[in-house]
């Protein structure tokens, strides 16, 4: 149940909080798991007793549904999921610059994201692309772990790995987009093409194939380590990589939308969002293991470091503008999503 609720479109009301009186509401679009956004939207509550409304879909959908309302926006701010389509939303007009006093305690990486798209959207955490993969089932099956992008290529894992559809997944389109920029484009969807013949699902949720894997449904999954390593802790036969020659990274991202109808209460939970003490107890409450934005937010045990990964030079404004996408996912639609399985 947990797992499917986080898949699709949620519209919950939370209870308001006792302290102090209700400030009107706050309809906030979440593109996280459902586990990341019930403490967020929760935390806020509690810390200014406005109402929250929240909606809860994968990254991708999330962007076509803020493109659908633009002449009649419905939401306020946008929290979490990767940030390209967050990047695409502020370069088609989508969101609106905001400039909070917080943007100084960030890490580089979030203010760059910030200053990239002139203050429409900042980064809010941030992980390393990987793989994810079950102990039991590669021991059972005689598989290698994965260690590098080649080894995914071995005849070995044929219909063993997951993959989200990059059409509705933020951590699919980075991996398309992680390949090009370490590989080039044509030999990026050469690989692609060849590692079709081992995919056996391309899911709507970037989350879906680590699910699988932990679940024993799957072998490998192209995921972000920290979910592998959320799946460990929570006792799940999950171990995890990152590729050796190299690997993207997401920054989950947080923006204003244009036209929101509760602009300062907006504005107030931007601000809140943004803090060490907000992204703590949010991050230990939804027991998530992401490098938070605030850099007084100290690493969870557990957690994956970014600094030890060899992470690529991701070009955040090439990749995120809105053609690019388009052109690579329409791309991808006609050279490996089309071909049989």
């Amino acid at each position: 149940m947990r797992r499917a609720l986080a898949l699709g479109a949620l519209l919950l009301p939370l209870p308001v909080a006792a302290q102090g009186q209700a400030g009107g509401q706050l309809n906030l679009y979440c593109s996280a798991t459902i586990e990341w956004c019930n403490p967020i939207a929760r935390g806020f509550e509690r810390e200014t007793g406005i109402r929250v409304i929240l909606n809860q879909r994968s990254t991708g959908e999330m962007l076509a549904a803020i493109r659908a309302e633009a002449r009649n926006p419905r939401g306020d701010v946008w929290w979490g999921g990767t940030g390209d389509p967050h990047v695409a939303a502020g370069e088609e007009g989508l969101t609106q610059p905001y400039d909070s006093p917080r943007i100084a305690e960030l890490h580089d990486w979030a203010q760059a994201q910030w200053r990239q798209t002139q203050g429409r959207t900042v980064g809010v955490y941030a992980s390393v692309l990987g793989f994810g993969f079950n102990t039991e089932l590669i021991a059972r099956r005689n598989l290698p772990a994965p260690r590098c992008w080649a080894d995914l290529l071995n005849p070995a894992y044929r219909g063993e790995i997951q993959m989200a559809n990059p059409n509705s997944s933020g951590t699919a389109y980075i991996v398309i987009a992680t390949l090009v920029q370490m590989m080039g484009e044509d030999p990026a969807f050469d690989y692609l093409k060849r590692l079709h013949g081992s995919i056996n699902a391309y899911p709507r949720s970037g989350t879906a194939p680590i699910t699988a894997v932990a679940r024993g449904e799957t072998a490998l999954s192209i995921s972000f380590v920290h979910n592998a390593a959320e799946e460990a802790a929570a006792g799940f036969p999950v171990g995890h990589a990152v590729p050796c020659e190299g690997t993207g990274y997401e920054i989950g991202s947080m923006s204003i939308i244009r036209g929101a109808r509760n602009l300062a209460n907006a504005q107030r939970f931007y601000h809140w969002a943004l803090s060490a003490e907000a992204q703590l107890a949010a991050s230990q409450e939804a027991k998530k293991l992401q490098t938070m934005a605030n850099r007084n937010v100290p690493l969870t045990d557990g957690a994956p470091n970014m600094a030890t990964a060899r992470i690529i030079d991701y070009d955040n404004a090439r990749f995120g503008s809105s053609a690019e996408r388009r052109r690579l996912l329409a791309r991808w639609d006609r050279e490996v999503g089309a071909l049989p399985r």
